[in-house]
């Protein structure tokens, strides 16, 4: 005998009641003889299932089973378990055997499938999708944004236009939301044509644009270098708040508009911090410290209390400009106001104290915090990877539970600049295993331990997954590619790439540059220089180290001085660096005596490796003379423990039958406790 139930009122109970209850209704209408005979009431117990613990997919699944009939809304709730307990080939199964879908069953499997990071996929249902639909399409192109594949993104956004042009389908790129994400790419990119064309596309359709477009626009625009039309958009806007102004002020202030963002700034009646912020972090982007402190100063006067996001942007200033005093009183601070043990902020200071290389305080600003979170924890791999201590940076990586991708590229940079290539090599091989999508930092950096060890061929395989990731015309990679080729002695490659990079940059010069150097092209290298000057680049102290270095491989002397005198008309003032490439050039070329006066007239201490020069060169040129004389010289100065120097005087004068002066260097060694490590070799087969 069936029950009678107030099925409506079941119906109510199972939208918003959980899994136990659920079971409760469902056995109700079970016996009541509803469940499974009648659609309604069957559909709201499988959604119920649906929208409940993973665990519950099973039950879904088998009163999906024992329904007589079925409808959209069944396959799509069926769909929605399995995708929910993560069972996305069944969900998929499911959804290709439905005899018809709706918009919400594309919606439903495609975010989905979006969700679980399976962009091929998705992409591929989107494409199938009769009528591209506004949720499906801002997921695949929000998760396309994400993942840093902007291109596909653009690419996705012209199929989509293409294939909705007419009146009778709605386009999604006439959606709010839709139309943020593609602003959004535009601005990360800097595709101004493009932000452009969507900015039209809203105008024409008459969109309205709202706060959260209208910020999007104008964070676009700045980007873009744009801030007339940013200003444009903001005046436009309906109603101002404080995200849009905070968007318009911080691109004023980190383009370097410093005055005409107080200007925006001062028109604004009782700022929120927020606002202080954003001026404040504008002026950080823009490396503008004393800006950045006028207006923390008025905060403060203002009687607005600075807030974490304050202290951070702070921090960082003060660590990139190397501003120690006030970096230290931004600290006293922050831990009066009780945030310093906010983690940002703490992240923050164990930055500025690396950037200003006092490791210790560093460490001890690490040591106070009672909580860690994968930001510190990176942030203190960088400072053990930049003092040396590459086992405390390797300890502190495995710590991290949730390792992100930045955690990947501090370890891998941390091995390849402390000379552990080969661990470098092998931490990025097994990043690439496990699926992580790696960024051109992780991909220089493993190029640049690459070519350390001259593994061309590793090396090459790097470079072609950068080809896969659509980062193979990067400046970054392509500069640590070209190093790699001219350390392999592969010039013709590193000039193929060099030559296949629209509009090269300064870093990408220098790196070809200091490819001819190394390989003894050094008229090659001063014709580069003069294609270099005739592009309006101008040369730095980089620069000048690889014309110099070109120089001093080919011969090239006079030519080589005349570079180094001219160096100041170029505003570079020579380095330590600079006079070591030349004391190599002239000993290369002979001149022992010329190249000892240029030592003693130099306007700092010569160290240990100028005078190792000139000693290999008495050496080579059989000066017997000049060499007792430098070995008279490092006796009497106190130069750094470098082993080099001193091994190579004590063998010379050996050789040349001096037992006791030789005697007596090994006996230096000892008493200022200078090793020499033993030598080893390394073959790439």
């Amino acid at each position: 005998m069936a029950v009678a139930v107030d099925v409506r009122g079941c119906i109510q109970l199972l939208r918003s009641c959980g899994a136990a209850t659920g079971r409760q209704l469902h056995q109700l209408l079970l016996k009541s003889g509803h469940v499974p005979c009648s659609l309604p009431p069957t559909n709201s117990v499988l959604l119920m299932y649906s929208r409940s613990s993973p665990l519950h997919s099973r039950d879904a699944c088998r009163l999906f089973d024992e329904m007589p009939s079925k409808n959209c809304f069944s396959y799509n709730s069926l769909i929605a378990a399995f995708l929910n307990s993560g069972d996305h080939p069944t969900a998929l199964r499911i959804f290709h055997s439905m005899p018809e879908r709706n918009t919400f069953s594309w919606n439903t499997v495609i975010t989905g499938v979006v969700a679980a990071g399976n962009l091929d996929t998705a992409r591929d249902l989107l494409d199938e999708m009769p009528i591209k639909d506004v949720v499906a399409c801002n997921a695949v192109l929000h998760r396309y944004v994400r993942c840093g594949r902007v291109d596909e993104a653009f690419a996705l956004i012209r199929r989509i236009g293409l294939h909705c042009n007419s009146e009778m389908t709605p386009s999604p790129w006439n959606d709010p939301f839709v139309l943020t994400t593609v602003v959004g790419a535009c601005a990360d990119r800097m595709k101004y044509d493009f932000g452009r064309q969507a900015h039209a596309r809203m105008v024409v359709a008459k969109i309205e644009i709202d706060s959260v477009l209208g910020c999007a626009l104008i964070d676009m625009y700045c980007k873009c270098g744009d801030l007339d039309y940013a200003r444009h958009v903001h005046d436009g806007l309906k109603h101002v708040d404080d995200f849009s102004m905070s968007s318009l002020l911080y691109g004023y202030a980190s383009r370097g508009h410093w005055h005409e963002a107080l200007c925006l700034f001062d028109k604004v009646e009782n700022p929120s911090v927020v606002l202080w912020n954003s001026f404040i972090s504008g002026c950080v982007s823009a490396s503008n410290g004393d800006g950045a402190f006028v207006i923390l100063i008025r905060m403060i006067q203002s009687n607005v209390l600075p807030d974490y996001s304050t202290y951070a942007s702070v921090l960082n200033i003060c660590g990139f400009l190397g501003m120690l005093k006030p970096g230290q009183q931004m600290q006293v601070c922050a831990l009066k106001s009780g945030a310093g043990s906010d983690l940002v902020v703490a992240s923050s200071l164990i930055d500025f104290y690396s950037k200003c290389s006092l490791w210790e305080d560093a460490c001890r600003a690490f040591s106070e915090l009672r909580f860690h979170d994968t930001i510190v924890l990176n942030s203190m791999i960088t400072v053990y990877s930049n003092c040396g201590q590459i086992d405390d940076a390797r300890r502190i990586f495995s710590m991290i539970a949730s390792k992100s991708i930045i955690s990947w590229n501090s370890m891998i940079v941390g091995f390849s600049q402390n000379g552990h290539a080969l661990d470098a090599m092998e931490l990025f091989r097994e990043a690439h295993h496990l699926g992580l999508r790696l960024d051109k930092v992780a991909i220089a950096s493993a190029l640049s331990a690459s070519s350390s060890v001259c593994s061309i061929s590793f090396g090459e395989q790097i470079f072609a997954l950068a080809t896969a990731l659509g980062l193979q015309s990067d400046r970054v990679v392509a500069s640590s590619l070209i190093d790699l080729y001219s350390k392999c002695g592969n010039l013709a490659n590193g000039c193929r790439i060099f030559d296949g990079i629209d509009k090269p940059d300064e870093v990408l010069w220098n790196s070809m540059l200091l490819g001819y150097a190394s390989n003894g092209y050094g008229h090659e290298a001063l014709d580069l220089l003069k294609l270099m000057q005739s592009k309006g680049i101008k040369p730095s102290e980089r620069t000048f180290v690889a014309v110099l270095s070109a120089c001093c491989h080919s011969g090239l002397v006079e030519e080589g001085l005349r570079w180094f005198h001219q160096m100041q008309d170029f505003g570079v003032s020579p380095s330590a660096e600079h006079y070591s490439c030349v004391i190599d050039l002239l000993v290369r070329a002979g001149r022992l005596h010329v190249a000892v006066d240029f030592i003693e007239n130099m306007p700092f201490k010569a160290d240990t490796l100028s005078w190792t020069s000139v000693v290999g060169g008495c050496k080579a040129h059989g000066n017997e003379a000049l060499l007792q004389k430098v070995a008279k010289k490092v006796i009497q100065m106190e130069l750094s423990p470098h082993s080099s120097l001193y091994v190579q005087l004590s063998s010379m004068l050996a050789a040349q039958g001096d037992w006791v002066e030789s005697a007596k260097i090994r006996g230096m060694m000892q008493e200022r406790r200078i090793t020499k490590n033993p030598g080893y070799s390394w073959i790439d087969s």
